[in-house]
């Protein structure tokens, strides 16, 4: 068994007698796993790069890393400042770990909207953080502007602006993207996923692009209410924003700084049900052992419909943005789903798995 586990370990580079230097080292080099039910079913190579083994759990660790490291090197924040950041969750957890480990206190406000387990997470790591109720980023009120008002009040401050700081793309493109690369060995046709800031797609999309000289075909997939499919296959026309999603932390209603270093470069986009990413995630439990987030899930059929379009024998890869337990009170509730009408989008043998009432 011992020797097992180092075989596993060093097929991920990693050594035994090898250490990092806390939490911030220990971001990025995630494994990128084979999908094998859903490959079997497509006849084509899925895969998922597990971000969700992240130290502070998520995809968003890397923007903040990057976020904040960015701004150290340019002087914009000094020993014992406030980190501020707008967040729907992960990238406050994640920005709430790299405060601890460098000295910053961190302040996030965020949508009301969001689920306690987030909320209370933050708390626990120390964080201040601020519960706003959920408005259009037009409206001054929306979290976004009252995290870079606040951060504007104090001294030694810095709103590190996910959206549209483009330090988050660059922090993908020098790591997420020849991640892929490298464990692939530059067999990727397809790179597909959800987008909130659009650091990861527009970083380790354009990475992957280059690398591959134009090969590699890179896809947005899109939660509803969300604009970004209808921006994407209009060819640029933005429409007003309707409908929602039980998703956190994707969809858009506007082209952000992130995403427009690369959206000109897509090569699709289509919009994913809810129904299909609770689907999903009932299957990833049920026939991978994979306990994911609605987001994951719904990176997860993005990618199964891509690798369709692309055909057998292709290789696609998207992005497992975090775990369940951020939202298992929500996600694994019989009362919680009914509400959305969503408990019979679960196949009757995956019901089983709902066990909160």
């Amino acid at each position: 068994m011992l020797s097992a586990l180092r075989h596993a370990a060093q097929r991920r580079n990693f050594s035994s007698r090898s250490t990092v230097q806390g939490f911030n080292e220990a971001v990025g080099n995630t494994p990128l796993m084979y999908l094998k039910s859903l490959s079997e079913k497509t006849g084509a190579k899925i895969f998922g790069k597990a971000e969700f083994q992240n130290p502070g759990g998520s995809v968003k660790d890397r923007a903040a890393l990057g976020l904040v490291r960015d701004a150290e090197g340019r002087g914009l924040i000094t020993p014992g400042g406030t980190i501020v950041e707008g967040t729907a969750g992960n990238t406050g957890i994640g920005l709430a770990h790299v405060c601890r480990a460098l000295g910053y206190k961190c302040v996030i406000y965020m949508p009301d909207t969001q689920s306690q387990e987030k909320i209370d997470l933050l708390r626990m790591l120390g964080a201040d953080v601020h519960p706003v109720p959920a408005v259009a980023f037009e409206n001054p009120k929306n979290y976004n502007h009252q995290a870079r008002d606040f951060a504007s009040s104090i001294d030694n401050a810095l709103w590190t602006n996910q959206f549209d700081n483009t330090a988050n793309a660059q922090a993908h493109y020098v790591s997420t993207g020849p991640e892929i690369w490298e464990q692939t060995q530059g067999r990727v046709d397809g790179f597909v996923c959800a987008t909130g800031t659009g650091g990861t797609l527009a970083g380790a999309g354009k990475y992957l692009k280059e690398k591959s000289a134009g090969r590699t075909q890179i896809w947005l997939a899109d939660p509803p209410g969300s604009v970004l499919t209808s921006y994407v296959t209009s060819g640029g026309k933005l429409v007003e924003r309707s409908g929602s999603s039980i998703t956190e932390g994707i969809g858009q209603g506007r082209i952000t700084d992130n995403l427009a270093t690369f959206v000109n470069e897509l090569s699709g986009a289509f919009t994913v049900p809810d129904s299909k990413s609770i689907a999903m995630l009932y299957e990833l439990l049920d026939s991978e052992g994979l306990y994911l987030g609605a987001s994951s899930a719904l990176n997860v059929v993005a990618a199964v419909e891509l690798a369709q379009r692309l055909g057998p024998g292709s290789s696609v890869v998207t992005v497992l943005c975090d775990g369940a337990y951020r939202y298992q009170s929500r996600l694994f509730s019989k009362k919680w789903l009914t509400s959305k009408g969503l408990e019979d989008a679960i196949p009757p043998h995956l019901k089983k798995y709902t066990v909160l009432d």
